[in-house]
């Protein structure tokens, strides 16, 4: 009788763990990477580091918008030979623009890149430590999944270990 006990506790224990599934997360990685406090940081020092090419940027668009303003406003008095000038100044702005903008765009692209080389371990050590403490069977990169219930959502948790290892 109490092997059959036994066997029936057994059973029915198997069965309870079984029904309950495995437990599963789910993380966006480049959330999870970009939302760090090392993120935040990269970002400042860059954004010291180009915020005089950013001002350029945003003078010389205001610039462009008064002069396309202008073109618009006068264009009945202006001479030929004015909305001549008018547009090759524009175009000129434009073009100076365009080449801070993809030197900006770059330099940001570069260092996002070799911060993402830089953290790779360290992201994968806070995934291993969330995934050991949460004691999760099964973790799923968000980008790879249709949908999910953010209850699943371990993002955050592994963004704050992040930034406990870092300290």
């Amino acid at each position: 009788m109490n092997k059959l006990v036994i066997i029936a506790t057994m059973l029915l224990t198997s069965s309870m763990a079984f029904a309950q599934g495995p437990t599963i997360g789910i993380i966006d990685l480049e959330q999870a990477l970009f939302g760090s406090e090392a993120a935040q940081t990269l970002e400042a020092n860059t954004r010291a580091e180009f915020g005089a090419d950013e001002q350029r940027l945003e003078r010389l668009n205001t610039e462009l918008r008064e002069i396309i303003e202008r073109a618009q406003r006068d264009e009945s008095i202006l001479s030929e030979a004015e909305m001549r000038e008018m547009n090759s100044d524009a175009e000129e702005k434009q073009a100076q623009m365009q080449v801070i903008a993809e030197r900006l765009q770059n330099a940001w692209q570069q260092r996002q890149q070799a911060f993402v080389e830089r953290m790779r371990q360290s992201l994968g050590q806070a995934i291993e430590a969330v995934v050991e403490e949460g004691g999760y069977d099964v973790v799923l990169n968000a980008e790879s999944v249709a949908y999910f219930d953010n209850a699943y959502n371990i993002t955050t948790l592994v963004t704050a270990k992040l930034n406990e290892m870092a300290q």
